[in-house]
């Protein structure tokens, strides 16, 4: 499992391991391994040609301290200083002991010898970017933005340190210009900038060094990506003696005489997800069982529809009276329900409050935005903000659909704390068509079936889903997405 935490959690974490170190021990763990991966990197060392982007403070420092090990190593390496009043006088030193370079950057309030970016950045084999560290806000200074587009346009892989420069560590948002980095080496822990969008697009392959944090990092941290052992390890375990009874049973209520496609991509998801049988409800039977002969229908309403150990309400329903009816009597029903599409615009957010048995929504961004009463810009831009706001005033485990995955439940209600935020490492631009939510609905619903909480039923079907995203076809159908939903995936993730 990858685990990332905040700004202020990670400084507190460096301070008490620098306060048992000699000083400088620490910048000097990160630099190694920031050099080591620069190495990797290159492949051939001798001979390469390398610039740094450096910036004031520690980050900067790391560059440097990098710099110089693959100067000593044979590699011609350059610094561009954006502050060379206020430039890291240790990393200065050993760069120039190394026998690196050091430019002025362009846009520097000093006076000294300008960068010729052009020609090295024409030579140059791997740029670093040292310029902002983790506690970096707004985006890119002029300066900085000059040299980040010179880089973009020469076309030259660069690696960031710690995080792109310009990016939020703390929430991925990136409030302005931000470096594209092809890859991210970061310190001691994961941060959550580097999980979550926007700021992960950015980031391009992360490599986590290890620099001793682990021992004095809180054992909550605030977000966390769950890996495949990790999703395995959730799956139920039928026995012999089980029966479909006992795998669970699901109720879907999706589609309509405008959408009956909705329930049939639904009721595939359900299928697959493990559950012992799936009752359908609406109008969509003849369709549903045209290619699902398998699935119990009923007219309904749901209550007449059997006993079922979840539902899945929401894709496809449409506007019309017995819609909202079917919403506010699937929410009344004591057991786990999962709302997507229609039926979150149709439920009431009071009723999901008060509600005792676990609740799951699924929006994306725009439905996320209508249920807060903020514009779609602010969810996307501040998905991480977004989902614990949307879980804190539900009540209600939330998936929060996009280019990540987010998952977040609800505050304790005895202590208020509330559980990280998890983020779905699968996700893939493939699933954006039309009506692969309504398989997650149906995934995700049929293994709340199964027992799951609401966390963990999403947590699976979203990485289960981003698998199947994968599989499919390209360009993939929402057809093809649940077609790629394997019937023996979970002995597949059991089996690694």
């Amino acid at each position: 499992m990858r685990t990332g935490y905040g700004v202020e959690t990670v400084r507190a974490a460096e301070r008490e391991l620098m306060a048992a170190l000699p000083e400088g021990a620490l910048m000097r763990r990160a630099a190694a391994g920031l050099t080591a991966a620069c190495a990797g990197l290159l492949g051939r060392v001798y001979g390469a040609r390398v610039v740094l982007l450096v910036g004031s403070g520690d980050n900067g420092g790391d560059a440097l301290y990098a710099g110089a090990g693959l100067a000593r190593r044979g590699a011609g390496v350059t610094a561009v200083l954006l502050s060379p009043e206020r430039t890291h006088e240790g990393g200065l030193a050993a760069l120039r002991a190394a026998s690196g370079r050091t430019v002025v950057a362009p846009g520097a309030v000093v006076e000294g010898t300008a960068a010729p970016l052009g020609a090295l950045l024409a030579r140059a084999d791997l740029v670093v970017d040292g310029i902002v560290g983790i506690g970096g806000r707004g985006g890119l200074r002029p300066a900085a933005v000059e040299l980040a587009d010179a880089v973009r346009e020469a076309g030259v892989p660069l690696v960031a340190v710690d995080l792109p420069s310009g990016v939020d560590a703390d929430t991925g948002e990136v409030a302005g210009a931000a470096v594209d980095a092809a890859a991210t080496v970061t310190f001691g822990a994961y941060k959550p900038g580097l999980l979550v969008d926007p700021a992960r697009e950015r980031a391009g392959a992360v490599r986590l060094i290890d620099i001793g944090l682990g021992p004095h990092l809180p054992p909550v941290p605030d977000v966390e990506a769950l890996q495949h052992a990790d999703v395995a390890a959730l799956l139920p375990h039928p026995t012999a003696e089980t029966d479909k009874y006992r795998r669970g049973v699901v109720g879907v209520v999706a589609g309509s005489a405008r959408y009956p496609g909705a329930a049939v991509l639904a009721v595939a998801g359900a299928l697959r997800s493990g559950a012992g049988a799936v009752r359908y409800v609406g109008p969509g039977q003849e369709a549903v069982l045209a290619r699902f002969p398998e699935t119990l229908v009923s007219e309904g309403p749901p209550q007449h529809a059997g006993r079922v150990q979840a539902w899945a309400i929401g894709p496809g329903l449409g506007d019309e009276p017995a819609s909202r009816r079917a919403v506010e009597e699937v929410l009344a029903h004591d057991v786990p329900v999962l709302v997507d599409a229609d039926g979150l615009r149709l439920m009431d957010v009071e009723t999901v409050r008060a509600r005792t048995a676990p609740t799951l929504l699924t929006p994306h961004a725009g439905e996320a935005s209508a249920l807060l009463g903020v514009a779609r810009e602010q969810v996307e831009a501040g998905r991480l903000a977004a989902v614990r706001d949307l879980a804190a005033h539900t009540g209600a485990t939330v998936l929060l659909k996009g280019s990540t995955t987010l998952i977040a439940a609800p505050p304790d209600g005895s202590t208020g704390q509330a559980s990280p935020v998890r983020v779905n490492a699968t996700g893939t631009s493939r699933l954006a068509t039309a009506g692969s939510g309504d398989v997650l609905t149906g995934l995700a619903g049929g293994l709340l079936a199964t027992g799951l909480t609401a966390r963990d039923a999403a947590s699976v079907a979203a990485y289960v889903h981003g698998l199947a995203g994968r599989l499919a076809p390209d360009p993939p159908s929402a057809t093809d997405v649940a077609a790629a939903l394997p019937p023996a995936w979970q002995d597949v993730l059991r089996a690694g």
